[in-house]
Protein backbone atom coordinates (compact mmCIF):
# COMPACT_ATOMS: atom_id res chain seq x y z
CA UNK A 1 0.00 0.00 0.00
CA UNK A 2 1.37 3.40 -0.91
CA UNK A 3 2.24 5.78 1.89
CA UNK A 4 -0.29 8.44 2.71
CA UNK A 5 0.71 11.75 1.15
CA UNK A 6 -2.33 13.86 2.00
CA UNK A 7 -2.14 13.99 5.80
CA UNK A 8 -3.25 17.50 6.79
CA UNK A 9 -0.45 19.91 7.58
CA UNK A 10 0.31 19.98 11.28
CA UNK A 11 -1.46 16.70 12.00
CA UNK A 12 0.25 13.54 13.13
CA UNK A 13 -1.40 10.14 13.33
CA UNK A 14 -0.18 6.72 14.33
CA UNK A 15 0.45 3.96 11.75
CA UNK A 16 -2.76 2.22 12.85
CA UNK A 17 -4.82 5.38 12.41
CA UNK A 18 -3.04 6.10 9.12
CA UNK A 19 -4.19 2.76 7.73
CA UNK A 20 -7.78 3.43 8.75
CA UNK A 21 -7.58 6.94 7.31
CA UNK A 22 -6.43 5.58 3.95
CA UNK A 23 -9.20 2.99 3.86
CA UNK A 24 -11.80 5.56 4.89
CA UNK A 25 -11.24 7.28 1.54
CA UNK A 26 -13.17 4.37 0.02
CA UNK A 27 -16.33 5.10 1.99
CA UNK A 28 -18.94 6.94 -0.04
CA UNK A 29 -21.13 6.85 -3.14
CA UNK A 30 -19.18 6.29 -6.36
CA UNK A 31 -20.74 6.80 -9.81
CA UNK A 32 -19.45 6.49 -13.35
CA UNK A 33 -19.81 4.48 -16.56
CA UNK A 34 -18.14 1.44 -18.07
CA UNK A 35 -15.62 2.56 -20.66
CA UNK A 36 -16.50 -0.34 -22.96
CA UNK A 37 -20.23 0.28 -23.36
CA UNK A 38 -20.94 3.57 -21.58
CA UNK A 39 -23.49 2.00 -19.25
CA UNK A 40 -23.82 3.60 -15.81
CA UNK A 41 -22.38 1.83 -12.78
CA UNK A 42 -22.48 2.75 -9.10
CA UNK A 43 -20.74 1.43 -6.00
CA UNK A 44 -21.73 2.56 -2.51
CA UNK A 45 -19.25 1.71 0.24
CA UNK A 46 -21.34 2.05 3.39
CA UNK A 47 -18.75 1.17 6.01
CA UNK A 48 -15.47 -0.64 6.59
CA UNK A 49 -14.78 -2.82 9.60
CA UNK A 50 -11.43 -4.55 9.65
CA UNK A 51 -10.98 -6.46 6.41
CA UNK A 52 -14.66 -6.36 5.44
CA UNK A 53 -16.69 -3.64 3.75
CA UNK A 54 -20.46 -3.36 3.43
CA UNK A 55 -21.38 -2.16 -0.03
CA UNK A 56 -23.98 -1.90 -2.77
CA UNK A 57 -23.10 -2.52 -6.42
CA UNK A 58 -25.61 -1.24 -9.01
CA UNK A 59 -25.33 -2.12 -12.71
CA UNK A 60 -27.81 -2.66 -15.54
CA UNK A 61 -30.66 -1.62 -13.23
CA UNK A 62 -29.81 -4.31 -10.69
CA UNK A 63 -28.38 -3.78 -7.19
CA UNK A 64 -26.26 -6.35 -5.38
CA UNK A 65 -25.62 -5.97 -1.65
CA UNK A 66 -23.12 -7.73 0.54
CA UNK A 67 -19.69 -7.77 2.14
CA UNK A 68 -16.51 -7.15 0.20
CA UNK A 69 -12.91 -7.91 1.15
CA UNK A 70 -10.66 -4.97 2.00
CA UNK A 71 -7.03 -5.14 0.93
CA UNK A 72 -5.18 -1.90 1.56
CA UNK A 73 -6.86 0.80 -0.53
CA UNK A 74 -8.95 -1.62 -2.61
CA UNK A 75 -12.13 -3.61 -2.08
CA UNK A 76 -13.03 -6.82 -3.92
CA UNK A 77 -16.66 -7.89 -4.22
CA UNK A 78 -17.60 -10.79 -6.45
CA UNK A 79 -16.28 -10.00 -9.92
CA UNK A 80 -15.39 -6.37 -9.21
CA UNK A 81 -12.58 -4.48 -7.51
CA UNK A 82 -12.59 -0.80 -6.63
CA UNK A 83 -9.63 1.27 -5.50
CA UNK A 84 -8.81 4.92 -4.91
CA UNK A 85 -5.66 6.85 -4.21
CA UNK A 86 -7.04 10.28 -3.49
CA UNK A 87 -10.56 9.65 -2.17
CA UNK A 88 -12.09 11.57 -5.07
CA UNK A 89 -11.60 9.39 -8.17
CA UNK A 90 -11.72 5.58 -8.14
CA UNK A 91 -10.93 2.85 -10.63
CA UNK A 92 -13.41 -0.01 -10.98
CA UNK A 93 -12.49 -3.29 -12.63
CA UNK A 94 -14.81 -6.14 -13.63
CA UNK A 95 -13.28 -9.52 -14.41
CA UNK A 96 -15.09 -12.77 -15.15
CA UNK A 97 -13.18 -15.34 -17.14
CA UNK A 98 -12.03 -13.61 -20.30
CA UNK A 99 -14.52 -10.75 -19.90
CA UNK A 100 -12.96 -7.60 -18.48
CA UNK A 101 -14.21 -4.01 -18.18
CA UNK A 102 -12.92 -0.82 -16.59
CA UNK A 103 -14.67 2.27 -15.28
CA UNK A 104 -13.60 5.53 -13.70
CA UNK A 105 -15.89 6.55 -10.83
CA UNK A 106 -16.25 9.89 -9.08
CA UNK A 107 -17.24 10.21 -5.44
CA UNK A 108 -20.54 12.03 -5.01
CA UNK A 109 -20.55 15.04 -2.70
CA UNK A 110 -22.34 14.78 0.62
CA UNK A 111 -25.50 16.78 1.07
CA UNK A 112 -24.98 20.36 2.21
CA UNK A 113 -26.35 19.77 5.68
CA UNK A 114 -24.03 16.87 6.34
CA UNK A 115 -20.86 18.05 4.65
CA UNK A 116 -19.52 20.02 7.61
CA UNK A 117 -19.42 17.02 9.95
CA UNK A 118 -18.94 14.13 7.54
CA UNK A 119 -15.34 13.19 6.88
CA UNK A 120 -12.14 11.94 8.45
CA UNK A 121 -10.43 14.09 11.06
CA UNK A 122 -7.02 13.56 12.66
CA UNK A 123 -4.55 15.48 14.74
CA UNK A 124 -1.91 15.58 17.44
CA UNK A 125 -1.57 17.82 20.47
CA UNK A 126 1.95 18.90 21.31
CA UNK A 127 0.80 20.19 24.68
CA UNK A 128 -0.48 16.86 26.02
CA UNK A 129 1.13 14.35 23.63
CA UNK A 130 -2.22 12.83 22.62
CA UNK A 131 -3.35 11.94 19.09
CA UNK A 132 -6.83 11.24 17.78
CA UNK A 133 -8.64 9.99 14.70
CA UNK A 134 -12.37 10.65 14.36
CA UNK A 135 -14.45 9.77 11.33
CA UNK A 136 -18.06 10.76 10.78
CA UNK A 137 -19.15 8.23 8.17
CA UNK A 138 -22.70 9.48 7.74
CA UNK A 139 -25.35 11.69 9.33
CA UNK A 140 -29.07 10.95 9.33
CA UNK A 141 -30.97 13.52 11.34
CA UNK A 142 -29.70 13.22 14.91
CA UNK A 143 -27.95 9.91 14.28
CA UNK A 144 -24.39 9.57 13.06
CA UNK A 145 -22.21 6.59 12.20
CA UNK A 146 -18.77 7.25 13.65
CA UNK A 147 -15.33 5.69 14.15
CA UNK A 148 -12.84 6.80 16.78
CA UNK A 149 -9.30 5.99 17.85
CA UNK A 150 -6.99 7.63 20.37
CA UNK A 151 -3.23 7.20 20.35
CA UNK A 152 -3.33 4.42 17.77
CA UNK A 153 -5.58 2.16 19.85
CA UNK A 154 -8.12 -0.16 18.26
CA UNK A 155 -10.78 1.60 16.22
CA UNK A 156 -14.15 1.89 17.97
CA UNK A 157 -17.18 2.05 15.68
CA UNK A 158 -20.76 2.80 16.53
CA UNK A 159 -23.59 5.31 16.59
CA UNK A 160 -23.15 8.87 17.71
CA UNK A 161 -25.61 11.67 18.43
CA UNK A 162 -25.53 14.90 16.45
CA UNK A 163 -25.68 17.93 18.75
CA UNK A 164 -26.71 21.02 16.82
CA UNK A 165 -24.85 21.55 13.56
CA UNK A 166 -21.32 21.49 14.90
CA UNK A 167 -20.88 18.49 17.20
CA UNK A 168 -21.15 14.73 17.43
CA UNK A 169 -21.24 12.86 20.75
CA UNK A 170 -19.90 9.31 20.69
CA UNK A 171 -21.32 8.10 23.98
CA UNK A 172 -18.85 8.60 26.84
CA UNK A 173 -15.92 7.82 24.55
CA UNK A 174 -15.41 11.08 22.69
CA UNK A 175 -16.94 14.36 21.57
CA UNK A 176 -16.12 15.94 18.21
CA UNK A 177 -16.80 19.56 17.32
CA UNK A 178 -16.10 21.78 14.32
CA UNK A 179 -17.11 25.35 13.62
CA UNK A 180 -15.93 25.78 10.05
CA UNK A 181 -15.98 22.25 8.63
CA UNK A 182 -12.19 22.21 8.26
CA UNK A 183 -10.75 22.45 11.77
CA UNK A 184 -12.14 20.93 14.91
CA UNK A 185 -11.46 19.30 18.25
CA UNK A 186 -11.82 15.84 19.72
CA UNK A 187 -12.25 15.55 23.49
CA UNK A 188 -11.82 12.14 25.12
CA UNK A 189 -10.85 10.51 28.40
CA UNK A 190 -7.85 8.34 29.15
CA UNK A 191 -8.23 6.93 32.63
CA UNK A 192 -9.28 9.83 34.85
CA UNK A 193 -7.81 12.47 32.59
CA UNK A 194 -9.65 14.35 29.86
CA UNK A 195 -7.75 15.52 26.79
CA UNK A 196 -8.55 17.81 23.89
CA UNK A 197 -6.81 17.27 20.55
CA UNK A 198 -7.06 19.75 17.65
CA UNK A 199 -7.92 17.95 14.41
CA UNK A 200 -8.01 18.86 10.75
CA UNK A 201 -10.33 17.47 8.10
CA UNK A 202 -8.64 15.23 5.56
CA UNK A 203 -9.75 16.86 2.34
CA UNK A 204 -9.61 14.67 -0.77
CA UNK A 205 -7.58 16.16 -3.56
CA UNK A 206 -8.65 15.85 -7.16
CA UNK A 207 -6.55 13.68 -9.41
CA UNK A 208 -6.35 12.65 -13.03
CA UNK A 209 -8.59 9.84 -14.21
CA UNK A 210 -7.13 6.46 -14.96
CA UNK A 211 -8.61 3.11 -15.79
CA UNK A 212 -5.71 1.26 -14.19
CA UNK A 213 -6.59 0.10 -10.70
CA UNK A 214 -2.95 -0.25 -9.72
CA UNK A 215 -2.28 3.35 -10.69
CA UNK A 216 -4.93 4.58 -8.29
CA UNK A 217 -4.51 2.07 -5.49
Amino acid sequence: MAAITTIPKGSQISPASERVYHQSNLIGDWKGAWQKNGRPVEVKVLNIRGDQAQLEYTHDGHTERGLGTVNGATISFGNISIGTKNGSVAALEFSSGTAKMDAVLNKQASSTGQSKLVGSWSGYSRSNGQSAFFQVVSVDGKDAQVRFSANGAAIQSGEGIVAGQNAVMFGSKAQFTTADGQNGSVVFKVGRNTYAVPVTKSNATSGSSSSGLNKLA
